[in-house]
């Protein structure tokens, strides 16, 4: 087995064939313990985040999400530069980490990831959103999505 390419603990065919992560037992957790905080949900798949980010939005709302708000993991950075990807790419083929998108009530979103991260889950308040904005847009990719310095 190949070496990978980035930092991993896992050959390149175990990296790049990591199972799918599993959210329904974090996100149940939620649901029961802070009834109403929910206000959508996008499991990111096939579309990335700019298509399936906008399913659990009302019409006449957007998200502008912050690429520096989360953390690209080394397999995506190194599928970005091998591949010649471009932002929009990424944000739209990949789910650029984010496999779960959760809509919240802004005054509980602390306690929410608070909440999640006590349940073991890596979570991150990655944007916001807003009236006006079409879709999605991801702010910050050319700083937060650029290739590792080669070592």
């Amino acid at each position: 087995a190949d070496a990978a390419p980035f930092p991993s603990d896992a050959d390149l065919g175990a990296a790049l064939l990591a199972p799918t992560r599993l959210y329904v037992m974090p996100v149940l957790r939620v649901l029961r313990d802070m009834p109403g905080a929910i206000k959508g949900l996008a499991h990111i798949t096939g579309g990335g985040l700019l298509e399936n980010l906008p399913r659990a939005l009302p019409k006449g709302l957007g998200a502008r999400l912050d690429a520096a708000a989360w953390p690209l993991p080394p397999v995506l950075r190194w599928l970005k530069a091998a591949g010649r990807l471009g932002d929009r790419e990424m944000g739209r083929t990949l789910n650029a980490g984010i496999g779960m998108t959760l809509v919240v009530d802004p005054a509980r979103a602390d306690d929410i990831l608070a909440l999640l991260a006590d349940a073991g889950e890596a979570a991150y308040r990655i944007g916001d959103i807003e009236d006006g904005v079409d879709g999605v847009r991801i702010d910050g990719t050319e700083r937060a999505w650029a290739a590792a310095p080669r070592s």
